[in-house]
């Protein structure tokens, strides 16, 4: 192989181009080998492997600086950067994460895994390697889907002014992870149709050099166009035209679907699909679809990620005009659904969790300061395996210490759906709901909540002693809490579903000090400003000890979350035991 002479960058230059291509061949074969078994983004690594090796080519990395756009299109990176046993030994597949990450390597310049940041960072390396006398290039990696993130904009505007080495390279693949939406894209058409020639072009027009290269996924074209621009003394874009999915047909032909794909998913035969039970995510869709054709106001909002939630193109389809995607722009859709909702629209936006934070400012200005009645759904909120960049819990902490905010936490079919649809109808207060993440759960039992009637929590089992709170995701973990306490201590502890996560029942909490002498409370999330720390001010001056069991303040980066359980004393043994010396 090939591969076997490549250990770091360096020995790209002693290839030939027709080794060059076999290399190309090589890493596509072990990415699809390993995705395929782990699973991970597919479609963008494959589409980027040409340009990867023209990069390392051409350029002296880490001399010269490559900083990638959300790292989507890691892998090939990582595999010419001294990482290759991570994609050649199965049994170190798990070995390094899917995003850039400095501690793996010093060819990696920021752990990355958000959208529309690379201009900026490298603006920030360009401009302090002019201040301190450097020469090195700095190159920002940065796909059309990304560019249509705000900051992606912003870094655009600023790194086209720095009149000294600032190269950015443009991968457009005519997606981002579903379809592309917005102005931008129509230019870039253009561009494309033109083979980069066409009078109108936004990159000059923010005043970039600009080279065009048809053949995105030609390694010989791109070592020409890279050349031309290596140490330029201005700013100057590269737009490529590559294929998403390159190389292997079914990834090309189903763009959207190999995004990102789950282990096995290659080795599926061609069989009827089995009858899909209900989760969240069907009865989200079924509702929404449900709603908007009785009601021609609904609109259901998505920034990009229609995947992640069961915004299928069935659904998109369906909803015609109902639907909206941004792109990757939270910020704008957050204002925008609180526009749509002043005017009288009801707007329903689906955002995951570890994106949430990307609206904070529109949350807090455009939205609440404004008290738009607009309905925000939080998937994926939770404690989790996950890698340090996507995690989904610090929402609520973020969410529920906004003014005019209400925050929901359902535990079951029938309280999320209900909640919702008080949601979608009430005009007072913009809301959003953590929906549940995990096990399905059916009471069959309808809710006939009020929720317009604020922060009214619900006993479920009524006891003494111990009162237990079982937010959202975490009223299971109670349920067995207070089960495990019982037949540890004879206790038998009231069982408390808050269901709101912004505010607190004071006549209920009021009502627990004459019989019961601890509270703990179970969020799956982070702890430092979250839901437990509203009770313990509550009771702070009276004696009844509160417990606040849930995450740490701290990035984990796919710690096993049996792991995190132990560590934060989430099973119900390690929290009967913290209960027994409480007592």
């Amino acid at each position: 192989m090939i591969l076997d002479k490549v250990n770091s960058p360096s020995d790209l230059k002693n290839l030939s181009l027709n080794e060059l291509n076999t290399l190309a061949d090589e890493i596509r074969e072990l990415i699809i080998k390993k995705v395929n078994t782990t699973g991970g983004h597919m479609g963008p690594n494959l589409g980027i492997i040409e340009t990867t090796i023209a990069l390392h080519y051409v350029f002296n990395s880490p001399v010269d600086k490559i900083v990638f756009d959300v790292s989507h299109q890691c892998y090939p990176h990582k595999i010419l950067t001294g990482r290759k046993e991570g994609f050649t030994n199965p049994e170190l597949y798990h070995k390094y994460t899917g995003y850039t990450a400095p501690e793996e390597s010093m060819h990696d310049i920021f752990k990355v895994g958000h959208t529309s940041t690379s201009v900026s960072l490298a603006t920030g390396l360009a401009k302090a390697r002019d201040l301190t006398g450097g020469k090195e290039n700095i190159i920002a990696l940065i796909g059309d889907g990304s560019l249509s993130g705000g900051e992606a904009l912003e870094g655009l505007d600023n790194a086209a002014v720095l009149d000294s080495n600032m190269i950015v390279v443009v991968n457009d693949n005519d997606m981002s992870i579903a379809e592309n939406y917005g102005g931008l894209y129509k230019n870039l058409q253009e561009l494309k149709d033109s083979d980069g020639k066409c009078e109108c072009n936004f990159f000059k027009s923010l005043g970039f050099d600009y080279i065009y290269v048809a053949e995105g996924n030609n390694i010989e074209k791109l070592i020409e166009a890279f050349k031309r621009v290596k140490d330029t003394n201005h700013p100057v874009v590269v737009h490529l035209h590559t294929l998403k999915g390159h190389g292997l047909a079914v990834a090309e032909e189903n763009k959207e679907a190999f995004h990102w794909i789950l282990p096995g998913t290659l080795d599926k035969k061609e069989e009827p699909a089995p009858v899909q039970s209900e989760n969240y995510v069907s009865i989200t869709t079924d509702y929404i679809l449900n709603k908007a054709e009785k009601d021609p106001s609904i609109i259901a909002i998505s920034p990009a990620t229609p995947g992640a939630y069961g915004f299928t193109p069935e659904f998109r389809k369906k909803l015609g005009k109902q639907y909206l995607d941004v792109g990757i722009a939270e910020e704008h859709a957050v204002a925008a659904a609180s526009a749509m909702a002043k005017y009288g629209a009801k707007p329903i936006l689906a955002i995951l969790s570890s994106f949430v934070q990307r609206t904070y400012d529109q949350l807090s200005q455009d939205l609440c300061l404004n008290n738009s009645p607009v309905t925000i759904l939080v998937h994926w909120g939770a404690l989790s395996n996950g890698d340090a960049t996507h995690l989904g819990s610090f929402d609520i902490p973020l969410i529920c210490n906004i003014p005019n905010m209400v925050y929901l936490a359902p535990t079951s079919k029938e309280e999320y759906l209900k909640m919702l649809d008080w949601s979608v109808e009430q005009k007072d207060f913009p809301v959003a709901i953590r929906v549940p993440f995990g096990n399905f759960v059916s009471t069959g039992i309808e809710d006939n909540t009020d929720y317009s009637i604020l922060n009214k929590f619900k006993v479920e089992e009524q006891g003494s002693e111990v009162a237990i709170l079982g937010l959202g995701n975490f009223f299971h973990l109670a349920k067995d809490v207070k089960d495990e306490l019982k037949a540890k201590t004879g206790i038998n502890a009231t069982l408390i579903n808050p269901r709101f996560i912004t505010g607190i029942d004071e006549e209920l909490l009021n009502s627990l000090k004459d019989s019961h002498k601890v509270v703990i409370t179970l969020e799956d999330g982070q702890v430092d400003g979250g839901f437990g720390e509203k009770i313990s001010r509550y009771f702070g001056k009276s004696d009844i000890k509160v417990l606040n069991f849930g995450g740490k303040k701290e990035f984990t980066d796919r710690v096993p979350l049996e792991e995190l359980y132990q560590r934060y004393h989430l099973t119900k043994e390690l929290i009967v035991d913290d209960i027994k010396k409480c007592l």
